[in-house]
């Protein structure tokens, strides 16, 4: 019997590694080749001989063929690097004056690592190099008496690959075929291509030859050839130590396909009519090479299909696998990846040490509370065989065991898709979740077959991963995997602000929070740093009692592992009995902004957890407009002694990391006393500073406000309406430069705008879109059925709900500003001036106020403290200047200070900026050279009052602020801390 083309492959994969250094064509050709024909079963001595005579080449000269296979093949060897067009020179030379019965159909020219391959029937050819022969070994079919196949492959499967299956997807949903039904269907289409391109199958490409010859042209058949396939996948063929319960009238192309899994297809479902363009879309997209797409971007991939079907509004982002990678590996592949490396080092009990490695392995279990289509399980499994592979290859090959003798894979191997969890509540993605886990199993299994020359691949799929089709907010994650068996819970749960999320989502966030109130304004993914405390809080300590995974819950479709696999007592990372560990991707908002004040008591005291590793802000890879953080948490008494924390410039890049003792919810250095401080939002300053106040909301649906244009018109109507238009000025108006006006009636009498009939035609504009008669102002909807306070303002439609018109000059600090400047531009604006309530203002400044309020000093404090709307700065009354700890100045310091913030004012008024508006004088880019260094010396003499030795670094600035915003919250805790750290520096000055 031939060997099978996977075990061809995986001897070819050895054959490689083996010959990866040869290079001499004298010394090494005949032990290379003999190698070569063994991959296919075929001795070299029974089809092809060494050096071969050619006779009667021109100039009466003889040469010799390095091998050669009569009217089957020549080759023309080359040592490394030389070229080889010349060796294919020579060997059309030698086939030229060969006996007619004796010219070969194939030439190769190799030079060891470089292989080209010519077939002068059919006149292709193969390049390829030497560590790629795996994927190439079916051009040499000829070996076996087998003609190669025609290559029709187009390409990698891709994205119009998935397009493909989005069109089947749509037009059998069109023919009123849907529902589970056709998301099964889908998935089973997904895995039968992917198992057509890797030898899964026995034969490549044998569904694309079935689907292709025996289904009818028109499409009519294929339901029913589908649905016999997928019988036949389900029923055992006596195979891999099952019985034989197959037919022996069995269609033989039905036949020749091996048994898969009776849970992937057992289920019946009901069959689609397919028509001519729906077997076209199948064919189209079979064509495609699936073998060669990651599992770890399948989910990304099918995005939009998963989009059309689910119509799905949960803020699912996919995650790109660098993001992945930023999670898994602080939580727990980087200590794994370092135990491995010690473990090799040894030099006694080496082998004992790689053993129990291997074991710690097969006992982690993952999940995945919000898995989407498993990129986060993917990633992790995959990372995980690669361990597992290496430690195999460290303990059997590099042991002196030869490849192929003494070692079976299938034993060696201890890990499996059944040690990874998730929970999903789209049934579509969550089955992609499945099939890219077999997926990246069969993978592992390919290489690790392939370190050992023989072919493995798991089939029957014995262990399945456990997806469950839920609502994780809804759901018991304990009903799946019980947390006392559990060593880590990552993943990315959906992004959904409190303002954009459903009643539902929002009742959900709210139930799980329990703020009391008007319930907080957290984002949705907050829910699942929750959840996830309230799992491990109750984990059994170590010393629990574990069943195995063949025990637990089944997986979406039913799937049931048939073997038992034993589940850790505890994560055994470093040796420690723990709870689970917790990793998530989320906004940033989480650790900025009044949603610190709401999350983390709930994390820190209701369910005791501390912060274990963190990553500061980064921008989403691929999504320019999301900003993330990355945040891992251990119950209390089971974080890590040293805590990572990765830190980026401007959120891109790679990170420098630093080790703390503590971090705090806003993930930057904390003492032990700190660690679990959060700044509240207050609702009057705490610092001693006047009151910072929110400009005018008049709520008037536009009717009130005029750009040029319509004041101009208005004017041209009624001129006497003039003295009423006042310039109203918000944050764009004020950092970008324009101008609008708004109506200001308060301080006048009605007899003084009665008879402008334009003013009064707006003002009762006014009045009925508080009603919720008409839509705003330009728009075609009316707004939302009006609350009771917007009736009650209708009844006076000149006021505004927020009425500030100053009398005097204000500083003026707009409520957000983009977070590519250095600083928030802030400065003074006076009457007939009417700021909106996207300003804040501080009436009566001084420039002692202005001094501080701009320099880095308290924009440190804003940027860590402070929200983010998108990316942007976020100016909070409450939660930045109430809270923010100004310094303590004497008189003689608070004149430099008013003098440093004097010239700031003087360097933006020089006669060269006078078109330029604050935008242009605050960009980075263009900032001028004046501005930039009034503004550094202003922050140095700034920094100064707060302590003596300058601030390296923003993050710096705030760690300093935090224990002085401490002081003002807690004054006598503070006192106390105070003189414990005096102390401390006394004694340690004495012992020295």
């Amino acid at each position: 019997m031939r060997l099978q083309w996977s075990e061809i492959r995986a001897r070819a994969a050895a054959f490689a590694e083996r010959h990866k250094s040869a290079r001499y064509e004298k010394g090494e050709t005949q032990t290379f080749y003999n190698d070569f024909f063994e991959c296919f079963g075929v001795n070299r001595r029974q089809v092809a001989n060494y050096e071969q005579r050619v006779r009667n080449l021109p100039g009466n000269k003889q040469g010799f063929i390095d091998l050669f296979w009569p009217g089957t093949l020549i080759v023309e060897q080359k040592s490394a690097g030389l070229d080889l067009r010349k060796a294919s020179d020579q060997a059309l030379d030698y086939y030229d004056w060969l006996p007619d019965d004796q010219r070969p159909r194939y030439i190769l020219t190799c030079d060891f690592q470089r292989w080209h391959l010519l077939d002068l029937e059919e006149g292709r050819e193969w390049r390829f190099l030497l560590s790629d022969l795996k994927n190439n070994v079916e051009a040499f079919a000829f070996i076996l008496g087998v003609q190669p196949r025609l290559n029709r492959r187009q390409s990698p499967a891709n994205v119009k690959a998935s397009q493909l299956m989005g069109k089947l997807h749509e037009a059998l949903a069109e023919t009123g075929y849907g529902g589970h039904d056709l998301e099964l269907l889908l998935v089973r289409l997904l895995f039968i291509m992917f198992a057509d391109d890797t030898r899964i199958f026995n034969n490549k490409d044998q569904f694309l030859d079935l689907i292709e010859r025996r289904t009818a042209y028109d499409g009519s058949d294929l339901g029913r050839w589908l649905s016999d396939l997928f019988e036949v996948l389900n029923t055992p063929d006596g195979q891999n130590g099952t019985d034989n319960r197959r037919q022996s009238t069995l269609d033989a192309d039905l036949a020749a396909f091996p048994y898969i899994n009776g849970k992937l297809f057992e289920e019946r479902i009901r069959m689609p009519a397919f028509d001519n363009a729906m077997r076209t879309i199948l064919l189209e997209a079979s064509e495609f090479d699936w073998g060669e797409v990651s599992p770890a971007i399948f989910g990304s991939l099918f995005e939009s299909v998963i989009d059309k079907v689910t119509q799905r509004k949960q803020g699912a982002h996919y995650t790109p696998e660098d993001a992945i990678l930023r999670l898994i590996g602080p939580l727990f592949l980087d200590e794994l990846q370092a135990e491995l490396e010690r473990a090799k080092s040894l030099k006694s009990a080496r082998d004992e040490a790689l053993g129990c490695l291997h074991d710690k392995l097969a006992r982690l279990t993952f999940l995945d509370p919000a898995c989407g289509c498993g990129n986060f399980l993917v990633v992790a499994y995959r990372e995980l065989r690669e361990l597992e592979r290496e430690i195999v290859k460290e303990r059997y090959l590099r042991a002196g065991v030869a490849r192929g003798q003494g070692a079976d894979p299938a034993k060696l191997s201890r890990l499996n898709v059944g040690q990874f969890f998730g929970i999903e509540i789209d049934e579509f993605p969550a089955r992609i979740a499945e099939v890219a886990l077999w997926m990246t199993d069969h993978i592992a299994n390919t290489r690790l077959g392939e370190d050992f020359g023989v072919s493995y691949a798991r089939i029957p799929l014995i262990h399945a991963p456990h997806i469950r089709n839920a609502d994780a907010l809804e759901f018991d994650w304990n009903d799946l995997l019980p947390a006392g068996r559990c060593s880590f819970v990552l993943g990315n749960p959906p992004f959904v602000g409190a303002k954009l999320q459903s009643a539902h989502q929002r009742s959900q966030v709210r139930a799980l929070a329990r703020l009391g109130g008007s319930g907080g304004t957290l984002d949705y993914v907050a829910a699942w740093f929750i959840k996830a405390g309230e799992y491990i809080r109750n984990s059994p300590l170590p010393g629990r009692e574990g069943a195995g995974v063949g025990a637990e819950r089944s997986s979406a479709s039913g799937i049931e592992p048939a073997t038992t696999l034993p589940i850790p007592q505890s994560p055994p990372l470093a040796g420690r009995g723990e709870s689970p560990r917790i990793a998530f991707v989320a906004t940033n908002s989480i650790t900025q902004g009044e949603q610190v004040a709401q999350l983390w008591p709930v994390l820190f005291h209701r369910l005791r957890l501390e912060i274990a590793f963190g990553h500061r802000t980064f921008v989403w890879p691929g999504r320019a407009g999301v900003h993330c953080v990355i945040v891992g948490l251990a119950r209390a008494g089971e974080e890590p002694a040293e805590k990572r924390l990765f830190s980026y410039i401007d959120g891109k890049g790679e990170p420098v990391v630093t080790r703390h003792d503590w971090l705090a919810a806003y993930l930057f250095d904390a003492n032990d006393a700190d660690r679990h401080l959060v700044v509240k939002e207050e609702g009057r300053p705490i610092n001693g500073a006047p009151r910072l106040i929110m400009g005018s909301k008049p709520i008037d649906g536009g009717y009130l406000i005029f750009d040029a244009n319509e004041r101009a018109k208005l004017l041209a109507a009624e001129p006497a309406a003039e003295p009423f238009l006042r310039p109203y000025i918000g944050a764009e108006e004020y950092i970008n430069g324009g101008m609008r006006w708004i109506l200001a009636l308060q301080s006048s009498g009605p007899s003084e705008w009665r008879s402008l009939t334009k003013v009064r035609e707006r003002v009762n504009f006014v009045r009925a879109y508080r009603r919720g008669e008409i839509p705003a102002f330009g728009k075609s909807e009316r707004k939302q059925k009006p609350g009771i306070s917007s009736i009650a303002l209708a009844e006076t439609p000149i006021a505004f709900h927020v009425t500030v018109i100053p009398d005097s000059p204000f500083l003026a600090i707009p409520e957000v500003s983009s977070e590519t400047r250095n600083y928030v531009p802030i400065g003074w604006l006076q009457p007939p001036t009417i700021p909106s309530n996207k300003l804040r203002l501080l009436p009566h400044a001084t420039l002692w106020e202005f001094g501080i309020l701009t320099s880095s000093m308290h924009m440190a404090w804003l940027k860590d403290i402070g929200g983010r709307l998108e990316s942007r700065y976020q100016y909070g009354i409450g939660i930045v200047y109430n809270t923010f700890p100004w310094p303590d100045a004497g008189p003689t310091q608070r004149k430099n200070i008013e003098a440093l913030a004097r010239a700031v004012l003087d360097a933006r008024a020089l006669p060269k900026n006078a078109t330029s508006t604050l935008a242009d004088l605050y960009d980075p880019d263009t900032m001028p050279a004046e501005l930039r260094k009034s503004h550094r010396e202003l922050d140095l003499a700034v920094d100064k009052l707060y302590r003596a030795r300058p601030f390296g670094s923003d993050r710096e600035r705030v760690e300093h602020l935090f224990p002085l915003y401490e002081a003002l919250v807690q004054p006598t805790s503070a006192a106390a801390k105070a003189n414990k750290r005096t102390a401390r520096r006394a004694a340690r000055a004495g012992q020295s």
